[in-house]
């Protein structure tokens, strides 16, 4: 089917989705600042009211609320679903004031790329539908709010409504930003622990009879973890210690935090017995280990449904002169990981195209936003 129709409103309204984009990114919106994630969702809010979709707001008492965007909510057709997330990772003011700017190629602010560009391509592909009077199936948009962190703010309860809302989709596109060219299809998944050593205090003249050292308990159990190094497959990196108080004083305390990437429900569950193995042997007399899992998300393993679902894109790219994507492996962890294992066909990283993501240099393409909205629409429209 040709979408002919479809992207010249797209790009009609290209314009005024950018000025959409840097509005929404200047609405700073770190993970931990509630009130500055409801209020980047709120704009969006009103935006759709005013094209009269449907709203629906999951209320959090701590991460901000998850918010269900619909078009042709009254159709009985599977709907399809776009998402993104609208919390940011750094601090109020890390980028300035006003935190975007643009020049002739590049938008640069907090959240240009992951994902708040996404999620604004995803809007303009449901404007660009609803003008040209597309009614056959619904349209949502899902907007998380605790993505960062693994939803742990929210005790997973955003992820819940997002695999709610999307149970009947034919199709779930995950708006995260894009590698030009690629689809993601497998993404690692994440956990962490926390590895709390309690050790005996003495004065450090009489480290050799007396006390238990802490820091050097940790230390052991820090470096088998770190021997977890395999690209392919489990990788883990400790990037939080803390520990001791002086340093004529033997340390009765030392905890690291563990972050470890697996691929596959088989690797998570080795992860764990190797930690707890780890975390029981002592090395150090006098020493104890407390092991803690304190976050976890699921891996996106390989699916035949987000497959089927990447050769219909394809098919729909060829027929309407777009580039055609390959599948590609992510390390990083994603709310798609979520969708996938709920059996929902599923596509991730189809948002803006940008790099330096999650620093003060953050940038996308301002090009690639009609882009994305065009493989998002087309995919409503086509399927």
């Amino acid at each position: 089917m040709k979408c002919k129709n479809l992207f010249e409103q797209i790009d009609f309204l290209e314009s005024q989705y950018i000025k959409v984009w840097e509005d929404i990114c200047n609405i700073e919106s770190p993970t931990r600042d509630k009130q500055g994630v409801d209020n980047a969702c709120a704009y969006l809010i009103q935006m759709a009211k005013e094209r009269g979709w449907t709203i629906e707001v999951q209320e959090n008492d701590v991460a901000g609320n998850v918010v269900c965007i619909t078009m042709n909510g009254e159709s009985d057709c599977e709907p399809v679903v776009v998402s993104g997330h609208m919390d940011t990772v750094h601090p109020v003011g890390s980028f300035g004031t006003p935190a975007v700017r643009m020049d002739d190629t590049y938008i640069y602010g907090p959240g240009v790329c992951d994902c708040k560009g996404g999620v604004v391509a995803s809007f303009l592909a449901m404007d660009a539908l609803r003008r040209i009077g597309f009614t056959k199936r619904p349209v949502m948009l899902i907007l998380q709010t605790d993505e960062e962190v693994g939803s742990s703010l929210s005790n997973k309860e955003t992820v819940r409504f997002m695999c709610d809302k999307a149970k009947n989709a034919i199709a779930f596109l995950n708006m995260e930003g894009h590698t030009p060219g690629e689809a993601c299809v497998v993404r690692k998944g994440i956990v962490r622990f926390t590895f709390m050593v309690k050790g005996i205090a003495a004065h450090s003249s009489d480290c050799a009879k007396n006390g238990a050292n802490a820091i050097a308990e940790a230390a052991y159990k820090l470096l088998k973890m770190e021997e977890l190094k395999r690209d392919d497959g489990i990788t883990c990196n400790v990037g939080l210690i803390q520990g001791g108080n002086t340093a004529n004083s033997v340390p009765d305390s030392c905890s690291f935090t563990a972050d470890v990437r697996f691929a596959t429900q088989e690797q998570l569950q080795w992860v764990r017995k190797y930690a707890k193995e780890i975390a029981q042997k002592v090395l150090v007399s006098g020493t104890e280990c407390t092991l803690t899992e304190t976050s976890f998300r699921c891996a996106m393993e390989k699916s035949q449904k987000n497959l089927n679902l990447l050769d219909i894109l394809n098919r729909i790219c060829r027929q309407n002169g777009m580039q055609e994507l390959t599948p590609s492996f992510r390390k990083g962890g994603s709310d798609a990981a979520y969708v996938t294992e709920a059996g929902i066909p599923c596509l991730d990283s189809l948002g803006v195209s940008g790099d330096y993501i999650h620093s003060p240099r953050e940038r996308a393409r301002k090009e690639s936003l009609k882009e994305a909205a065009k493989r998002a629409a087309a995919v409503a429209f086509c399927i």
